[in-house]
């Protein structure tokens, strides 16, 4: 196998062709769907053909030198492959749904481009083995997000489009001048040349500025909750797939995988994500948007990724990316079922809604077995992740913020209780309502599904896991 061509085949498929399905848009509806799922589809073939390989501790690189320290360096490791399968995979699902929910919206083209290149520009991003490289996929994925937020052209919608792509691009940069700090220090821009080195705490700062943004970590969490404005396909791709996600990819690719140890990792990150996870959890509590209120609820959740990064040991750090994992899995879920009553009821206020498992009983259940996952409810793989970032953390030593996040995680099992009594339990307010489409449906009850064989079939994925952790924390050569 041509390592090179699958790696640049893995990031440039979908790149290149997002500009190719307008054109084909133009001629066929069908066809364009249907490259837009091959594209993505592609990506996610070729990113598991490499986990042989990675599993066997190898680590696959491809690199052209350019100028002025700007290298094309692609890298493939466990955390690449990792995050590259899991983003792939849920975007071939959410971009399938797309294809009867979106079809009786506008600016259809627009949308699978947009998608295709956002999906694209993860895969850029996590292979990315260059901090130029990674900033250029990381700025794309603001652009097209931004687009996507504001698809209904709506002008408070495009008023919390602007918003996103404002505070994520503060954010990224501040980065920036960290990147550029790094670059003034040692001379190079390639992560291979400034692994191991100590940095000082404003550099590190200014990197966690572009990390919290981007993943709707407190104080820039506000943005994400607005972005519910978007279609729903879109809403499970920004909180499940790809873009909170980047965030802690990218942590755990500079901080726990390429940078010296040092404090603001074991001590101010999980002081912030606790704050972050409680107070979006409270939130959650009070809100009556659905939507949003899973928006907070990813927030929240959020702050249990970084927590086991910030512990330091291999198992909070495989708890950790078991976790991006299952939460995509069971997120993206309960955000297709949002799209599929706030369509079929036309509102997202769970005060008007109820009884709604008379008349919707597979996306009901589809509803509920995510939310077990998110709960973190045995056997589902919400349970194993949720578990080993808390051992992780104890392990650690860090006994008060396992305490404080406990309350986080019992929060997260009420709020969403609360969501499911008032949606789907109680008096039947709109008896005339059916279920989505086949393909919809079938889509979250694969969602669903998967959320319980995470957790039944866990051996694999925490296997994958923690080598994985093992590679990025230079157990495994």
């Amino acid at each position: 196998m041509n390592y090179n061509v699958v790696l640049l085949s893995i990031v440039f498929i979908p790149v290149i062709g997002s500009f190719v399905l307008p054109l084909i848009g133009w001629v066929s509806k069908r066809a364009r769907n249907i490259l837009a799922l091959l594209f993505i589809s592609a990506s996610l073939l070729l990113s598991l053909s490499l986990i042989p390989s990675v599993m066997s501790g190898n680590i696959i690189n491809f690199s052209k030198h350019l100028a002025f320290g700007f290298n094309l360096i692609l890298t493939a490791d466990g955390l690449a492959v990792f995050m590259a399968c899991v983003s792939s995979a849920i975007s071939a699902l959410i971009i399938l749904y797309s294809f009867d929910y979106i079809s009786h919206y506008e600016n259809q083209n627009e949308y699978y481009s947009m998608v295709v290149l956002f999906c694209g520009s993860m895969m850029g991003l996590v292979f990315s083995a260059n901090l130029i490289l990674l900033f250029i996929f990381w700025e794309l994925t603001a652009i097209t997000s931004w687009r996507l937020i504001g698809y209904f052209r709506e002008k408070s919608h495009v008023i919390k489009a602007d918003k996103a792509f404002l505070i994520t691009v503060f954010g990224a940069l501040m980065m920036l001048i960290g990147f550029i700090a790094i670059f003034q220090q040692t001379g190079s821009f390639d992560l291979a040349a400034i692994k191991g080195r100590h940095f000082s705490d404003i550099i590190l700062l200014l990197i966690l500025a572009g990390i919290f943004s981007k993943s709707a970590t407190l104080p820039f969490h506000t943005w994400l909750p607005d972005a519910g404005v978007a279609p729903s396909p879109v809403t499970a791709l920004l909180h499940a797939a790809v873009l909170v996600k980047i965030g802690v990819y990218v942590f755990a690719r500079l901080f726990v995988a390429t940078f010296a140890a040092n404090s603001l990792m074991h001590v101010i990150l999980p002081l912030v994500a606790v704050i972050s996870t409680l107070v979006a959890a409270g939130a959650a509590f009070i809100e009556t948007d659905l939507k949003r209120i899973i928006a907070y609820s990813t927030v929240s959740q959020i702050g249990f990724i970084f927590l086991g990064f910030a512990s330091g040991n291999v198992i909070g750090v495989t708890g950790a990316l078991l976790y991006i994992l299952m939460h995509g899995l069971s997120k993206a879920g309960l955000f297709l079922c949002a799209g599929i009553i706030e369509q079929n009821t036309k509102t997202k206020d769970i005060t008007m809604l109820g009884g709604l498992i008379n008349t919707m009983p597979v996306t009901a259940i589809s509803f509920l077995l995510c939310a077990f996952s998110v709960m973190g409810i045995p056997p589902f793989g919400g349970f194993f992740s949720k578990y080993m970032v808390f051992a992780g953390s104890i392990q650690a030593g860090q006994y008060v913020m396992a305490s404080l996040f406990l309350i986080g995680a019992f929060m997260t099992i009420i709020y969403l209780f609360r969501v499911f009594n008032m949606v789907f339990l109680g008096e039947e307010r709109f008896p005339s309502v059916r279920e989505a489409s086949g393909l919809m449906v079938a889509c979250v009850a694969v969602f669903a599904l998967l959320s319980l064989a995470g957790g039944l079939f866990i051996n694999f994925p925490a296997q994958f896991a923690r080598v994985s952790a093992q590679q990025m924390m230079g157990m495994i050569k």
